[in-house]
């Protein structure tokens, strides 16, 4: 539990209170007050994740050189200014505007966060302690629906007061994320004391990263291209006749699920094979699509948003935890930002395509659901079967990563 765990532990915790209570009303706020169709939700969500995907690369690789520090201050800056320009739209481009700016600086903290998370934390440890930061970041998706919850009961629904109040705890995490600290010199401070005619940081190279890490970063992002933005899932859950107040608290449970078991399962890969821990939350992730794609509605919504939870919970800090193991410490903003990358533009597709899908069919977002979760079915058995050579416990010659016991 280094100083930057701790207080980047903080300033995620704001940050998704911010963000969580806000993104369960967009789909809302899209449909409902704005007047735009289904698809609006999928193309305002896929491309602020394609944008958070492009911003995530060149960042990690940046940070690697330049310092990590700036690029998370600076992204948790943009973060809030979004979340202004969203309570402030009184159309939907100026939500896509906003959720752009807002992702832009997800996009640009990411990898370098996740970078500071593992600098001077043992390998056997990284497990552990990407779990704590996902739990503690899921505890703010908590707090944030719950929030929301409590305003729109009080107020009759009135979502513009709750996308104000969202902008509060943004604000907050911009101030603590002041408090981190930067020990490693970036390369190119440590460019001069080279010696003369070195050539450029072999950290922004394609070939500094092991060829497992590229591999590993290759496969999730393919299964990436089939996981959606959970904008749509909370349109699924309102079209099933829940009401604002209703998702909100729905997905106030779902974050509570994620947040109850990203540090057990980070703690489990630590111990053992992470491709059959991440094949766990392929399998939740299977479970909880197709079944809201079956359900009429009831309880059972409620039950297999807390299934679908346990994909996020266990597969975000696994997937970090993963990648850091693979690469070593001085391309690790490189490492992240390729993963987060690779997944990011994966969901910008799926955004895409789920919503233009959303009433093919049954309608009410059925066959993209459908067809996602068979998907993700397949991918959890290819993963427990075959994911094992990806581990950083098994030794694969001139892969020039280190392993678990040494």
């Amino acid at each position: 539990m280094t100083r930057n765990v701790k207080v980047l532990s903080g300033v995620s915790l704001a940050q998704d209170a911010a963000s969580e209570l806000m993104y369960p009303l967009l789909p809302i706020l899209l449909t409902t007050t704005l007047g735009a169709p289904a698809a609006v939700v999928g193309l305002v969500e896929g491309v602020a994740e394609g944008v958070a995907a492009a911003m995530k690369y060149l960042s990690g690789r940046w940070s690697d050189r330049f310092g990590r520090k700036p690029a998370v201050v600076g992204g948790y800056g943009l973060a809030a200014f979004g979340k202004v320009i969203i309570a402030a739209a009184g159309a939907w481009p100026m939500v896509l505007l906003g959720r752009v700016v807002d992702r832009i600086g997800k996009g640009i903290r990411g990898a370098p966060r996740d970078a500071l998370l593992a600098d001077g934390v043992p390998q056997e440890s990284l497990g552990k302690v990407f779990g704590f930061h996902r739990a503690a970041d899921t505890l703010g998706a908590v707090i944030g629906p719950l929030l929301g919850l409590a305003i729109l009961t009080a107020t009759g629904d009135d979502i513009g007061l709750a996308l104000w109040i969202a902008v509060i705890p943004a604000l907050i995490s911009v101030a603590l994320v002041t408090l981190t600290r930067e020990s490693r010199q970036p390369a190119a401070r440590r460019a001069p004391a080279q010696a003369t005619g070195a050539t450029a940081s072999p950290t922004l190279t394609r070939a500094a990263l092991p060829r497992r890490v590229r591999t590993l970063a290759a496969v999730l992002g393919l299964f990436a291209l089939v996981n959606f933005p959970d904008a749509l899932i909370l349109l699924r859950v309102n079209e099933l006749g829940y009401s604002a107040a209703q998702v909100a608290g729905a997905y106030a449970l779902f974050n509570l699920a994620s947040a109850a078991i990203a540090y057990p399962a980070g703690a489990l890969s630590d111990r053992w094979p992470r491709s059959r821990v991440y094949a766990l939350g392929l399998a939740c992730f299977a479970v909880g699509y197709v079944g809201l794609g079956l359900v009429d509605g009831g309880w059972a919504v409620v039950a297999l948003l807390v299934v679908y939870g346990g994909f996020a919970g266990i597969t975000d800090g696994v997937g970090k935890a993963w990648i850091s193991a693979l690469a070593p410490a001085e391309v690790r903003g490189h490492a992240q930002g390729l993963f987060q990358g690779l997944a990011g533009a994966g969901i910008l597709v799926a955004g895409l395509w789920a919503g233009l899908l959303w009433t093919a069919g049954p309608g009410s977002g059925v066959l993209p659901l459908l067809v996602s979760g068979s998907v993700a079915a397949g991918c959890a058995l290819g993963l427990w079967l075959f994911g094992r050579r990806l581990d950083p416990d098994v030794v694969v010659p001139g892969d020039g990563t280190v392993s678990a016991a040494g």
